[in-house]
């Protein structure tokens, strides 16, 4: 079985974008300095390699060595989608913390909430939930 997951790539963000995501969805985050690889000096303090295995997925994020990862955004947005109002709402809220709401979420014209927003990392996110049941 082959899994997908998104893979977010920071200039020296890493680290305070990853715990900011494991404070919002919890789980268990691992990361792999540069500096354990016996990299160069510069990189010590940069991510080679981030994971948060989270509840249904699994997040994954690095620093680029040489700062030449995209400021503008991009055309990845991550959607969290399911059936649970409440833990949409609660991703949601916390995400736009320090970011930009683009569509606030609230029910739409197809019966989900959806709200979709960049949060302070400039990375995108959307969340669509439906009613549980």
């Amino acid at each position: 079985m082959l899994r997908m997951s998104p893979y977010i790539v920071f200039n020296g963000e890493a680290t305070a974008a990853l715990e900011f995501y494991h404070s919002v969805f919890g789980g268990e985050l691992t990361t792999m300095p540069f500096a354990d690889f016996n990299s160069a000096p510069e990189l010590d303090n940069k991510i080679m390699h981030g994971q948060l295995d989270a509840e249904g997925f699994t997040l994954m994020a690095a620093d680029s060595p040489t700062n030449d990862s995209p400021q503008e955004k991009g055309n990845v947005t991550v959607c969290l989608w399911g059936d649970d109002p409440e833990a949409g709402r609660r991703w949601f809220d916390a995400l736009a913390e320090g970011g930009t709401v683009g569509t606030p979420l609230e029910k739409q014209m197809w019966g989900d909430h959806y709200g979709d927003l960049t949060d302070k990392f400039g990375v995108e996110w959307s969340v669509n939930v439906s009613d549980a049941g």
